[in-house]
């Protein structure tokens, strides 16, 4: 059987759990489990993870937390389950670290799909990476070799998302990008008009940044088309 990767698996439903865990292996993927938040920051250093699917609802530590904990050491895919209906939970995952989330109950071929993206955007990081190619804004300097970012000299600490999200931007700056471009671009898909992932992160980006959210010079967001990265919004 083909190995596609390691998939870590937090979650304490352990008959979801299970049926996830074996879906995943028919498919190809490794997975292991655990099912209290609070035993995953210890076991990563052992673990050789591709990606992480990290339930919102945890004995021990809650996975908003242990996401937090995860995005400060690992730039791995953090996938989160969250239950119907709990969006400002899913706002606080996409603030927080959180690459994507999936929403209870999940369906298999919508969760193979959301994995199968994640570790596709993983892999279009890497090359970006390799590539020797830096952008310069006034003060602000954005290094694709090393996904580095630096303001007034200052080292910004972004996750791998908010990176590929500032790069795609800043390397079309001056255009606006739509937000299809961005999903398509980053998640492999069209909007669907009604998720705002793309819309948290600009404003974690900002804040970031120190872009004033209130009057935006460096990343603007113009009504009805999308986002517009400002060269010369950051003197």
């Amino acid at each position: 059987m083909a190995d596609y990767g390691t998939i870590l698996l937090v979650e304490d439903d352990i008959s979801l759990a299970s049926w996830m865990s074996d879906y995943l292996q028919q498919k190809g993927y490794q997975v292991v489990h655990h099912s209290r938040g609070d035993t995953v920051m210890a076991a990563m250093p052992e673990l050789k993870v591709d990606l992480i699917l990290l339930d919102l609802m945890l004995p021990g530590i809650n996975g908003l937390e242990l996401c937090r904990l995860l995005r400060q050491q690992y730039p791995l895919p953090i996938l989160m389950l969250t239950a119907q209906g709990e969006e400002m939970d899913e706002v606080l995952g996409l603030q927080l670290g959180a690459s994507d989330y999936l929403i209870k109950p999940v369906r298999p071929r919508v969760l193979l799909a959301r994995i199968e993206a994640a570790l596709r955007n993983r892999t279009k990081a890497a090359q970006v990476e390799l590539q020797l190619t830096k952008l310069d804004f006034g003060q602000l300097e954005i290094c694709a070799q090393s996904q580095r970012v630096r303001l007034f000299g200052n080292e910004i600490v972004l996750t791998s998302t908010e990176f590929s999200l500032l790069w795609f931007l800043a390397s079309r700056a001056g255009q606006i990008c739509s937000r299809d471009q961005v999903f398509m671009a980053l998640k492999g898909r069209e909007h669907d008009g009604l998720d705002r992932r793309f819309d948290v992160m600009v404003s974690v980006l900002r804040k970031k940044l120190s872009d004033d959210a209130t009057n935006p010079k460096g990343i603007k967001t113009v009504w009805g088309k999308g986002y517009l990265f400002v060269a010369d919004g950051w003197l």
